[in-house]
């Protein structure tokens, strides 16, 4: 417990590691925003909360839950409180992230032409073949500048040592950005003096990073190619991130239906005619992309822009195919891939993760449930997921049934006691869990990694979900220039 006015009821969560105290006092990357936090009262505090929620609701920052009856769309949940981490830390995470990152672009390059990996047995062959997300259509095509990964989310969580571990990768459609710049935003209102005190280092700049590597991947070598962001449309969880990424970049928002290909060409219909479009950064998964290739009742995508892709004349972000490289039993491999790729060991670690279609590794969880989470290996958002220490027996026999009949489609870990940070919750401060989505976009001039990302953050008392699905929120995340 800390003896201080509004922190004067905070107590730290046993065996979780607290990144704003320790069993000696505060640790020093939040000594300034304590001492600041401590002048203020308890009302002002709620005003700056009340404050925060009103900005969001006027920017009209939402997100969609498809299985809330009471209505999709809400507000995105926000602390005020900023979680903290200093320049030493951040520089081990921007070199783990690179390393990694380096090392599954170069798996997927192989994977999809000479399958070097699976000829050396570095990661079984059955695995790719069982792969959901293994795309047959796209083996042979080479992206440009053979970059496959070109924006990607990390998610990253620390344990009880105060370690951080690479929960999971996302190389597909990551989500999230909009909320890290808009929460930088509603923080300079709150405590604008703060961030220039603590030399917190800027996100905003990363519409311009991004708009830069998409036209730099632009296959017609003209002074300003066409780019796109490609939504599925307003009923999308993540639109309200589509518009503000096109609207910040200033390039069209577009839908399937405003695209068309021709003569292996793609264009966009406009009121004075057909534009060639050179770059597609595209929030819709593979299957809804090409109807003539994946399936045939999307209405979302454009018929026949695989062929385009094929012959090099649109660019993909982030490429088609990418889904192999999310599959949470093939990410037990990338430290396997970082020694195969790069002859080097993984900077950052994995969780530790058991493949259920291995006996011993499933008897292994049956055994221990109580301690393990069961994750579906293709699905998200908290979705698909069993926590065995709060699951009733009836959810635990359903998983376990679940997983015996179809193994391969199951990881298991151990349960983490993720770490904490202080947050504002009903007029105090109280520890709750995070996690953290750093942002890095990968261009033919090397990787930059967003110095912050989304902090998630479990709303819930207890809870070691994050997601905004399941009952979370986020936080804004300062990296310390001067430590």
């Amino acid at each position: 417990m800390i003896d201080d006015s509004v922190f004067s009821n905070y107590c730290m969560i046993p065996d979780s590691w607290d990144e704003m105290c320790d069993g000696t006092g505060i640790r020093q990357p939040y000594q300034q925003v304590f001492q600041a936090l401590n002048q203020l009262s308890p009302a002002t505090l709620a005003d700056k909360d009340k404050l925060a929620g009103e900005l969001f609701l006027n920017q009209g920052i939402t997100f969609t839950v498809y299985t809330d009856n009471e209505g999709i769309e809400r507000i995105f949940p926000f602390d005020i409180i900023p979680r903290i981490i200093p320049g030493h830390e951040w520089s081990q995470i921007e070199a783990g992230i690179a390393q990694r990152l380096k090392a599954l672009n170069m798996f997927l390059r192989d994977i999809y032409s000479e399958q070097q990996i699976l000829k050396d047995k570095v990661i079984p062959s059955s695995l790719i073949a069982s792969c959901q997300h293994f795309t047959r259509e796209v083996y042979g095509i080479r992206p440009p500048h053979d970059l496959h990964v070109h924006i990607s989310g990390i998610d990253l969580i620390r344990g009880g040592d105060g370690s951080y571990y690479v929960l999971e990768d996302n190389l597909r459609t990551p989500s999230g950005v909009s909320y890290m710049l808009e929460n930088r935003e509603v923080t300079k209102r709150l405590f604008p003096d703060l961030l220039s005190a603590n030399k917190v280092r800027m996100v905003n700049n990363y519409p311009l990073e991004l708009y830069n590597i998409l036209v730099s991947l632009a296959p017609r070598q003209i002074t300003h190619p066409t780019v796109v962001l490609l939504t599925p449309g307003i009923f999308n969880s993540a639109y309200y991130e589509h518009t503000f990424l096109a609207r910040t970049m200033g390039i069209p928002l577009v839908e399937g239906r405003d695209l068309m290909v021709d003569n292996h060409k793609v264009f966009m219909k406009t009121t004075l005619g057909l534009q060639q479009v050179d770059v597609i950064y595209r929030r819709i998964d593979d299957d809804y992309m090409d109807p003539l290739a994946f399936r045939p009742d999307s209405t979302l995508g454009i018929p026949g822009i695989l062929g385009a892709y094929r012959k090099g004349n649109i660019a993909i972000v982030n490429a088609l195919g990418n889904g192999v490289a999310d599959d949470k039993a093939v990410y037990a491999y990338v430290p396997d891939m970082i020694r195969y790729y790069l002859n080097e060991n993984p900077i950052l670690p994995n969780v530790p993760t058991y493949q259920l279609a291995d006996g011993d590794a499933r008897n292994f969880t049956f055994d221990n449930v109580h301690k393990m989470v069961i994750k579906r290996t293709n699905q998200s958002g908290g979705y698909g997921m069993l926590m065995g220490n709060s699951a009733s027996d009836e959810e635990i026999s359903q998983m376990l049934q679940a997983v015996s009949e179809d193994p391969r489609s199951y990881i298991a870990q151990p349960i983490i006691n993720i770490s904490t940070v202080p947050c504002f919750i009903n007029n105090q401060f109280q520890p709750r869990h995070v996690d953290l989505r750093p942002f890095a976009l990968c261009g033919p001039d090397g990787i930059k990694i967003v110095p912050g990302g989304l902090t998630r953050v479990a709303l819930r008392e207890g809870s070691l979900v994050v997601n905004s699905s399941q009952g979370g929120g986020s936080k804004d995340t300062w990296i310390l220039n001067n430590q």
